[in-house]
């Protein structure tokens, strides 16, 4: 089980008492939101993408949306999702519970500029009602990501 994988992953790091599993539904930023009674724009969705028949995460924040201009620009391909159906074998995870941590590992992640107006995110932890709260500096450490990107387009910039 994913989240079991997520557990293991931050155990390591004396985190997993922080992560939180619901009685609801936190598969959306909308549910995320309403679950963890904060602003939707601090869900960190993750999105899996393939790049050169490579699986990739960008982490964004809730209110962002990928600019195909600038995916293209960064990363020399149209934006591919991966389907429902191939993302928990090519990542990890499922739909609902996608999360930078204790992902497959041919996975690369990206972290989008979207994020950085934020002292603490929420990002899943591989099950379609969990989360933990992350500063920005934390997301960096525990995602083992690759990178900032800016990709994203309709959040506010403020």
């Amino acid at each position: 089980m994913p989240i079991e994988k997520v557990k293991e992953y931050f155990k390591k790091f004396g985190l997993d008492h922080r992560i939180h599993e619901f009685e609801t539904s936190s598969a959306t930023v909308e549910l995320a939101g309403q679950t963890l009674h904060c602003e939707p724009c601090r869900i960190a969705k993750t999105l899996s993408f393939i790049v050169e028949g490579c699986p990739i995460l960008v982490v964004a924040a809730g209110d962002a949306k990928i600019d195909n201009q600038k995916y293209k620009a960064q990363f020399g391909t149209k934006a591919k999702m991966l389907l429902a159906s191939e993302t928990e074998a090519k990542i990890g995870h499922a739909v609902g519970g996608v999360c930078p941590f204790a992902v497959d590992e041919a996975v690369k992640t990206y972290l989008d500029v979207s994020l950085k107006r934020f002292q603490t995110v929420f990002p899943a932890c591989g099950s379609s009602n969990s989360a933990i709260e992350l500063t920005i500096e934390e997301l960096e450490r525990y995602s083992q990501f690759i990178e900032w990107v800016d990709v994203c387009k309709g959040w506010n910039e403020q």
